[in-house]
């Protein structure tokens, strides 16, 4: 079964036009219903009673706020609609930016986000927000990446396996865009020892089988740094998708002193599919 509610996070960066596209042409291939959503910014903690706000002290700041999501999601009808989406809606969520993806996120099958910009100051102080929202959204989440073309639809998946909870999750959550893949390549990158390594390949390729997917084995050895090995073996394969695990470890010692996660959320040059 394909994707049927597809969520994007609809702001004003730099990069959102290239994300809400991409969000629309994966709409279109699977006739999807599209999402487009932009938070004000306040958590709804913040005021949780039927507070006016517009008649407090920050009322200014607060219309400003409400003005800055109303741009963002007229660009996103414009993006949507010039991308031939032919189902999709608006959402104006008083809520800020985590809590309402977060929120969102539960009633839809994929989420789309965008990469963090490197050249943007990142005030969040427990890490970047794709990576807190996707440990939070019990959805999968697709990562867009910045300053770069998001690619064809199709062409080669990388699957980046590594026998965790996490990964199996994402590699459910990718199945319908897998399908669409042309090739679709797994990376075993294992710690085991080579007869436990031999049968975890063997039963996800057997899974991926059943799921009418042939996929290609290609073994690395996870006890060196996953991260590059997995972004080395991306650009050999010409990889126009990627799949892993997300925060496999500790969250919180990954968020706080990185891992593969935190390191392809930063480096990807193209869509991440990613589930924790």
């Amino acid at each position: 079964m394909g994707y049927r509610t597809i969520l994007v996070h609809a702001d004003l960066s730099a990069h959102a036009a290239s994300r809400i596209a991409l969000a629309a042409r994966l709409a279109n291939a699977h006739q999807a219903h599209l999402i487009g959503a932009a938070m004000t910014g306040i958590s709804r903690f913040t005021y949780p009673g039927p507070t006016d706000l517009g008649r407090t002290v920050i009322g200014g700041y607060v219309d400003a706020l409400y003005d800055q999501a109303a741009r963002a999601l007229a660009q996103f009808e414009q993006v949507a609609a010039a991308s031939g989406a032919t189902s999709f809606e608006t959402r104006l969520v008083a809520d800020d930016q985590l809590g309402g993806l977060v929120q969102m996120a539960r009633f839809c099958d994929l989420l789309v986000l965008g990469q963090t910009d490197p050249a943007a100051a990142n005030p969040e102080p427990l890490g970047d927000l794709p990576e807190r929202v996707m440990l939070d959204a019990a959805r999968p989440v697709l990562l867009a990446p910045c300053g770069g073309h998001p690619g064809p639809l199709g062409g080669t998946a990388l699957i980046g396996w590594d026998g965790s909870r996490e990964c199996a999750h994402a590699v459910t959550g990718a199945l319908p865009l897998l399908h669409r893949a042309a090739r679709v390549v797994v990376g075993h990158f294992a710690e085991e020892e080579a007869e436990e390594r031999d049968v975890q390949s063997s039963e996800l390729l057997a899974w991926l089988g059943r799921h009418g997917l042939q996929a290609e084995l290609v073994e690395r050895d996870g006890r060196r740094d996953v991260g590059a090995g997995l972004k080395a073996l991306a650009a050999e394969i010409g990889a126009t998708l990627v799949v892993i695990g997300g925060f496999g470890h500790p969250r919180f010692r990954e968020l706080l002193l990185g891992g593969v996660t935190k390191s392809l959320f930063r480096s990807t040059t193209v869509p991440l599919l990613v589930a924790h």
